[in-house]
């Protein structure tokens, strides 16, 4: 792995040093003879890196030296790189004389180099003297791995299951058991656990019954909190309060345990709650989270405790406690679970002896004694390997470890098997998150491509080939998919199973790639040898440090639930990725940080950026959605020429004068805008100039109260949108002719729309995803052919009393949801001729869902076709795969789900999102 470390820094010195010799500014030569040097070392770290793992604590050594040579080289030459891109952005007389002479301040720059470089090539001999007297062969003429992932699994990933989807293979009993006790039964406070050992789909199958419709819609809070090995009481209990509760106006990090265990209480003693404690490991966990006061009373109004544990804890809860004993899978159905992952049925076809793969296949699937996670893995392994003496060979050489080990040593060989080391450094990244942290894809992409882990392919996009390699992940069941986009037919959001997290933070810490820390558990993954190489990334979780101690070199950090946390200077730092933490003196740090390409400040407070943000020259991504600024983001952002995506919400500056701005934003793919209001600062002339000359967009995002109708005018200037997002209108008389042919989603929220809006979107030809808010009109017409590519149609406070539609028209359409529609009563008694539709909600206010339910009776009291449920909630179909769902309104599910760019990310500690 630190091989793979490594090339990703000689890519980059590679790039800088085959620029123009004007770029580095007189110490071309230099750097040349130094990548060549670096070159070299490569070979032999190849040879090195493959016999560290016998413990030879001169090689760990020497491993630990050319990796660290590497990192020295990049960040002197990135050091001359900055002052060339600094001078030539550089304005007036000043600004000639640093482009085309050398000020004094240059000069003493260039000479720090070359004294930097000396060094180095001084370091890279003694280094070479080192592999020779151990021994250490030069592989350098190895060929390159190639940078490419199959693209199977991007093309047909509807056609594969998630672990969730394929854990039901084996429990449908269970499942339905679980579900009975949750909403069925008695009225007063009892628990449910699910008790299996690691790896046996317990999580998964709690997950699974958690974001049910049924049971989100009956219980009225829930909340989902992970325990593991080591915990802390009050933070678990401020977990929980968080999810039930809200953080209200007391700020809730301040409370003692006493305090918020009262609070719960007295919330639950009113509210039926479903409180999820996953991976429960100590049997006195209960009285733990009850030893100042009985948090969870008994109030008889039907709340519940859902437990999964890998030990029986009934002694040690002071309730009725139903057990749930997750068996292991049969030998069947372990086939079947093995076989759905390494033989789908699409590929069975070209497979000429199915029968000879199908016996192994059934013996392997016998060597993994019943667990889910490990047929999973297994299975996507195989999937990649379809050679009947593979399948073989690994049969022959099956380890005698048995559960969790077995499962990692699955996982090994398939980590092992990924095509190239730009694909493992992307697997053991993942790492980087908490536990149970549910990972939007997007950003995990652009985090990607600011560590440099994504090659530049010929005639690819780096986010195209990002996708493909979390595909390739995904169906080799390394990562678990969470959610997909219909818009855009790719993974949206994903997660790790434990298990795999564990192995990942061991094998990143053993070889030196990545350091996650945790106040509690302390180090991560933490191996029982010593030879472990010093790390340069570093991922702090709950951590209450008022000083982060990271390495002053190091070039990633992560930061999760940081309490007043300072971080220190870091002066190489490449990825600044913070969520929910309070900063101090962050604006003093985060200037010098000038080869940063990745900022995200999440739910974080204390964030005050100096006006020498300008100066990070190399930043790709900004997000600081969700933060409070205490000042405003200074103008000087919008000069970085390298910024491909940015988020804001309120609290920014005006943008640079408008003949300036297209100069600099060549990059800019994504834009997120969040505005309370429009006022002096930024009238509507400026902003629709500003961003009408960002012409390279893919994603625009506008949040503004009001929004101007000018913003329609950027369309004819942004000819690659493919998702737009415009939040809120007040009156529109009617839509524009012209949207971009591209945009395969579009949300317009409003909160009048006169004309019909749907002639003018039907012609769309690309569009997959509509969401819409305000049509006050009595008719709504779609004509033939119109809509040709819709999958999803999203109605919000329409008006309409009649939907004319002729026939062909949305022939792709599959889901439907209408909120506070209440006068589309004539479009209720219609659904079911619409065949084609697999998901209808009707979303209302109490006082309208009767009469809808009503009108389903009365419709369908003969065919029996719709059945309703003992709570009185849903109608769901029998015998069809559609389903139609009669949704009370809850206030909590209405308020800001206009948001569709900017989807909440959970912690590890939130609840997984409903499905």
């Amino acid at each position: 792995m630190a091989e793979s470390a490594y090339s990703i820094v000689l890519s980059n010195v590679n790039t800088l040093a085959i620029r123009e010799t004007t770029l580095l500014c007189g110490v071309t030569l230099e750097v040349e003879f130094l990548k060549d040097e670096l070159k070299r070392l490569q070979g032999f770290l190849r040879d090195a890196d493959s016999k560290r793992r016998l413990g030879d604590e001169d090689i760990v050594v020497l491993v630990s030296q050319i990796r660290d040579v590497g990192y020295e080289a990049d960040n002197a030459i990135e050091g001359v790189d900055h002052l060339h891109k600094r001078n030539r952005l550089k304005k007036g007389f000043m600004g000639a004389i640093a482009r085309y002479a050398r000020l004094p301040s240059d000069l003493t720059t260039l000479l720090n180099v070359r004294v930097e470089i000396e060094r180095i090539k001084r370091k890279i001999s003694e280094i070479a003297e080192s592999a020779n007297r151990l021994k250490i062969v030069d592989l350098g003429n190895i060929p390159i791995e190639n940078a490419h992932v199959d693209d199977e699994f991007q093309l047909d990933y509807r056609k594969h299951q998630n672990f969730e989807e394929i854990v039901l293979v084996g429990f449908e009993g269970e499942y339905e058991e679980i579900m009975e006790k949750l909403v069925y039964t008695e009225k007063s406070l009892s628990t449910i656990s699910i008790v299996a050992i690691g790896g046996a789909g317990k999580t998964a199958l709690a997950r699974k019954v958690f974001t049910s419709f049924r049971v989100q819609e009956h219980f009225r809070k829930t909340a989902w909190v992970t325990v593991s090995q080591k915990y802390k009481g009050i933070d678990l209990l401020k977990h929980i309060m968080k999810q039930i509760m809200g953080s209200g106006d007391e700020s809730i990090d301040k409370l003692n345990e006493y305090e918020v265990a009262q609070k719960i209480h007295d919330f639950l003693l009113q509210t039926k709650c479903l409180v999820v404690l996953d991976d429960v490991w100590e049997t006195d966990t209960w009285e733990q989270l009850n030893r100042s006061i009985r948090a969870f009373p008994d109030a008889a109004n039907g709340s519940r405790i859902l437990i999964t544990t890998r030990k029986d804890i009934a002694n040690n809860v002071q309730m009725p406690i139903h057990a749930h004993p997750l068996k292991k899978l049969d030998e069947e159905k372990s086939w079947h679970l093995l076989s759905s992952k390494a033989l789908p049925s699409y590929r069975r076809s070209v497979i000429h002896d199915v029968d000879e793969f199908e016996k192994l296949g059934r013996k392997l699937a016998k060597k993994c004694d019943g667990l889910p996670l490990a047929l999973a893995v297994l299975g996507g392994y195989l999937s990649k390997n379809l050679n009947a003496q593979e399948w073989s060979d690994i049969l022959l050489d099956w380890p005698s470890t048995r559960n969790e080990q077995m499962v990692r040593n699955i996982v090994a060989r398939s980590y092992k098997d990924l095509p190239n080391h730009c694909l493992r450094s992307c697997f053991l990244y993942i790492a980087s998150y908490p536990k149970d942290y549910i990972i939007d894809v997007p950003r995990l992409i652009k985090l990607w491509i600011a560590e440099g882990f994504i090659p530049h392919i010929p005639k690819h996009k780096l986010e195209e080939t990002a996708r493909k390699y979390v595909a390739e992940l995904a169906q080799r069941s390394l990562v678990e998919v969470v959610e997909t986009s219909r818009a855009h037919g790719c993974i949206e959001t994903i997660r790790i199973h434990d298990i795999l997290h564990d192995w990942c933070a061991e094998e990143a810490r053993q070889d030196g790639f990545l350091d996650v820390k945790n106040e509690t558990t302390g180090q991560v993954g933490a191996p029982s040898s010593s030879n472990n190489l010093v790390s340069y990334r570093s991922s702090f979780q709950s951590f209450s440090n008022e000083i982060l101690p990271a390495t002053t070199l190091v070039r990633t950090l992560f930061g999760f639930e940081l309490e007043s946390a300072s971080i220190p200077k870091l002066r190489f730092l490449r990825v600044l990725n913070i969520e929910d933490s309070t900063l101090k003196d962050f604006s003093t740090v985060i200037g010098g940080c000038i080869h940063l390409r990745f900022l995200r400040l999440g739910h974080c407070e204390g964030v005050v950026l100096p006006s020498t943000i300008g100066q990070l020259l190399y930043l790709q991504t900004i997000d600081l959605r969700d933060s409070y600024l205490e000042s405003q983001v200074p103008k000087s952002l919008w000069d970085i020429p390298s910024l491909r995506n940015v988020y804001l919400d309120d609290g920014f500056s005006p943008p640079p004068p408008a003949k300036s701005v297209g100069l600099h934003h060549q990059e800019l793919q994504t834009l997120f805008l969040g505005i309370s209001h429009v006022g002096t600062k930024w009238c509507y002339h400026d902003m629709v100039i500003f961003l009408g000359q960002m012409n390279q967009l893919t994603s625009l995002s506008l949040m503004i109260f009001p929004m101007p109708t000018e913003v329609f005018n950027l369309f004819a200037n942004m000819p690659h949108l493919v998702d737009i997002t415009l939040v809120e209108f007040g009156v529109l008389d009617k839509l524009p002719h012209e949207f971009p042919q591209s945009v395969r989603r579009l949300v317009l929220y409003a909160d009048v729309i006169r004309q019909d809006p749907m002639p003018i979107l039907e012609k769309l030809p690309c569009l997959v995803v509509l969401k819409l808010q305000g049509y006050e009109g009595k008719t709504m017409s779609c004509s033939a052919q119109g809509f040709p590519q819709l999958q999803e149609l999203e109605l919000h406070r329409f008006s309409v009393e009649e939907w004319r539609t002729e026939e062909g028209t949305m022939a792709k359409l599959s889901i439907l949801t209408l909120w506070e529609c209440e006068k589309m009563v004539k479009l209720c008694e219609e659904l079911l001729d619409l065949s084609y539709l697999n998901h209808v909600t009707l979303a209302e206010r109490r006082g309208s869902i009767s009469h809808l339910q009503n009108l389903w009776r009365a419709r369908h009291s003969e065919s029996k076709l719709f059945e309703e449920l003992p709570h009185g909630e849903e109608a769901l179909p029998r015998g069809s795969s559609a389903s139609i769902w009669i949704t009370p309104l809850k206030a909590s599910r209405c308020k800001e789900h206009w948001k569709p760019s900017a989807p909440p990310v959970s912690t590890a500690q939130q609840s997984p999102p409903s499905t």
